[in-house]
Parts: C-alpha cells; structure tokens; sequence
C-alpha cells in the first residue's frame, strides 16, 4: 500500500500545504491571511507551521511592513515534492479501494 507522510497527513498540517503549493514557486502567504483562511487560531497554525518548518517543508520569512513585524510563508521545493507524493499516496489508496 502507498505510504501516506504522517507529517503532513493531519488535517490542518494537509491544508496548509495545499493552500502553500498552489502558489507560484516564488510567492508566498502572509500569517493572518492563511490563519483566516483555514479559519484556525493564531496558536494552532503557528504549532502546525512549527512543525512544518522543522522537516524543512515550508520556509518562514519574517518582515517589518509599515513598522509592523509581518511573516510570510512559502513551500520548500521539498515540501512540494513531498506534498506531491503525499497525493499520489492518497491516489494510489482511492484506485486500490474502485475494485
């Protein structure tokens, strides 16, 4: 059977990274924007993005923007491949289970 990434298998952690990989490789999402978008606390996502970070899928840039400290979150070319990996995964399990 495929191997699912437990990483990114959680719930939150899963659309995070969606919601990172459909951006252009050199874009990125500010904090409170994808906080507001996945409709989850500012400590939730930031544990997720913590963890995230730690296996070197994501990448956090921090920036002063109208003197206000501003981070901004992009997909590793890791974490997309990854992620990539982790559909194929899911793909592979949903056609096993069609017969």
């Amino acid at each position: 059977m495929a191997e699912l990434n437990e990483i990114i298998h959680q719930p939150v952690r899963l659309q995070i990274m969606a919601s990172l990989v459909t951006l252009k490789s050199d874009s990125a999402v500010d904090f409170s924007t994808l906080r507001d978008l996945l409709e989850v606390t500012d400590g939730n996502l930031g544990a997720h993005l913590r963890k995230l970070e730690e296996a070197r899928y994501i990448e956090i840039k921090k920036e002063f923007v109208d003197r206000k400290p501003r981070s901004f979150i992009s997909a590793t070319q890791k974490g997309r491949g990854v992620f990539q990996e982790h559909v194929e995964a899911l793909e592979a399990i949903l056609n096993t289970n069609e017969g």
